[in-house]
This record gives structure tokens, C-alpha cells and sequence, in this order.
């Protein structure tokens, strides 16, 4: 017998990683605005503010981790799965907007670059560097759960190379008193904080809009099925993504005549989870007889016009 009593849940494993990094981001977060004001470096402030999203993303990531977990009912018969992916999709788009306010602050001093505390700059990044690396460390491991988990990780992952920005601004106007380097490095955070929320937001999209995942090739799901023996035919074939890593699939297969269909649905479904990967699928066997070129609706128990 096997005891799995051991260990916490995923979903409280989930929890307690972000838990942690939310403290360390929010904690930081005051230290690096305050650095920010007294050194006079955008590029600590713009990470400050991106350290903001950070808190808000990791809170917002928390709280759908939470709903998710909550049980399916007979209203919610999928469960809550794509709570995480809402909360992926507000990420991105948060993201997006730091970015944005970043580049326009930045535009502005490169008319009239403002003195810079270098060597104040340059510590202080290199303690937000710190943080996020113990923040990327804490999530690693949880990071591939969920989009929004995945999220929280870019959110993390990007102030790290933001905090990198801003400790090479740091060292050249404290070495070489360039004061440039301050809104170039706050540029060069924006476009990795931009191109982030970007590939966040078109992965949560991916999922609401049910296309199928990116990793999975449907014309060979089709194949595959198709070459299936007594199988005759495939139509309505479907492949989506209810919640993040939870591919589902649903199709009809058309059987020869003759052919035992507990057979037949046995050997479908170990195909799609040896070679697809794919746990949850719903498969309508029909006989020739019954199959036509084209789908079948019912309404009120006779097909529709």
C-alpha cells in the first residue's frame, strides 16, 4: 500500500511559493523607490515600479491559486481552472502598461539627463538583484503548474534583468559619470518588460479563445486517429485547453462494421495519452451507417434542419 498523506497538495505548494516572494518583492519594492527618490535614477524607480507589478501580479497569482482549488460543482462542473488564466491575462496586460510609462518617463530626461547618485545606484540595484534572484529560486520549481504561476515567474525573471539594467547604468555614471546610461538602461528594461507581457497575454488568449495548444498538431491528432484500425472516418474533432496545462479533446470516430467499440475506444484513448499527452477526452463512436458528411446536432431528440 501506498501512503500519500505526505507532502503538501500542489495547490498548497503553489501558495506557499508565491507567498514567500510576494514578501520579498513588497519589502524591497519600498527599499528600491526610496533608493529611487535619493539617488534620482529613473531606472531605480522604473524598477521600483515594475517591483509594484511584481507585488500586484504575485497577489494576484495567490488569489486565483486559491480559486482554483475550490471544488467543481453543478454549476462549475469544470471547476475554476481558468481563474489562473484571468489572472495570467491581467499580468501581461500589466506588464504592458509599466512598460509603457516607462519608455514615456525615459523619453523625457533624454533631453536633460538629471544628476545621478551612481554609486547609491548601483548598490541599491544590486540588492533588488538579490531578491529576485531568491524570488526566481523559491518559484522555479512551480513555475511550469499554471500560466499564472508561469506568469509570476516572468514578472520576477524580468525585474532581474531590470535590477542588471540598472546596476550597469549604475557603474557608468559612477565610474564614468555618463548620465545617459541612466534612461538607456530604463529603455532596455521597458522592451524586456513589453516583450514579457506580450507572450503572456497571447498564451492567456490562446486559452480563452479554446485554441488548440501550441505543442500539439492537430492534423496528426487526426492522423492518428484516422489510421486506427476500424477506424473509418474522424470528424469534429476538437482540441483546447480548459485551464493551464489541462488539454482536452473531444471527436467522433466513425467504426467499421462489426468491430467491438469498447476495443476501439480502449486503443484511441491509450494513443492520446501515450503520444499526445492528452488525460481528459471524449470520444463518440459511430457506425457507418449513422455518420453522414456533415456534423449532427440534435434538438429535442431529432436532428436538426
Amino acid at each position: 500500500m501506498h501512503d500519500h498523506a505526505h507532502g503538501s497538495p500542489p495547490g498548497a505548494d503553489r501558495r506557499r511559493r508565491l507567498t514567500l516572494t510576494l514578501v520579498l518583492a513588497a519589502g524591497y519594492m519600498v527599499a528600491e523607490a526610496v533608493g529611487g527618490w535619493w539617488t534620482g535614477s529613473l531606472a531605480l524607480l522604473a524598477d521600483a515600479n515594475h517591483m509594484l507589478s511584481d507585488v500586484a501580479a504575485l497577489s494576484l497569482a495567490l488569489f486565483a491559486a486559491w480559486v482554483v482549488d475550490r471544488p467543481a460543482g453543478s454549476r462549475w462542473t469544470y471547476g475554476r481552472a481558468r481563474a489562473e488564466v484571468l489572472a495570467a491575462l491581467a499580468q501581461g496586460v500589466a506588464l504592458a502598461v509599466v512598460a509603457v510609462l516607462i519608455v514615456l518617463e525615459a523619453l523625457e530626461r533624454f533631453a536633460a539627463p538629471p544628476p545621478v547618485l551612481g554609486a547609491g545606484m548601483l548598490a541599491i540595484a544590486t540588492g533588488g538583484l538579490v531578491v529576485n534572484a531568491v524570488g526566481l529560486w523559491i518559484l522555479h520549481g512551480g513555475r511550469h503548474a499554471s500560466l499564472s504561476m508561469r506568469g509570476a515567474w516572468l514578472h520576477v525573471a524580468s525585474d532581474a534583468l531590470g535590477s542588471v539594467g540598472a546596476m550597469t547604468a549604475g557603474a557608468a555614471v559612477w565610474l564614468f559619470g555618463w548620465r545617459l546610461a541612466d534612461p538607456i538602461a530604463s529603455l532596455a528594461i521597458s522592451a524586456l518588460v513589453l516583450v514579457s507581457g506580450w507572450n503572456l497575454v497571447r498564451e492567456a488568449v490562446d486559452v480563452l479563445m479554446e485554441a488548440a495548444p501550441r505543442h500539439l498538431d492537430v492534423d496528426e491528432i487526426r492522423t492518428a486517429l484516422a489510421d486506427l484500425t476500424a477506424v473509418a472516418a474522424v470528424h469534429d474533432l476538437h482540441v483546447w485547453t480548459i485551464g493551464s496545462g489541462e488539454t482536452s479533446l473531444s471527436c467522433h470516430l466513425v467504426s467499421q462494421s462489426g468491430v467491438d467499440n469498447g476495443d476501439l475506444l480502449t486503443r484511441a484513448y491509450e494513443l492520446l495519452g501515450s503520444r499526445f499527452d492528452i488525460g481528459h477526452a471524449t470520444i463518440q463512436i459511430e457506425p457507418t451507417t449513422f455518420a453522414d458528411e456533415s456534423p449532427r446536432s440534435i434538438c429535442r431528440g431529432t436532428p436538426c434542419d
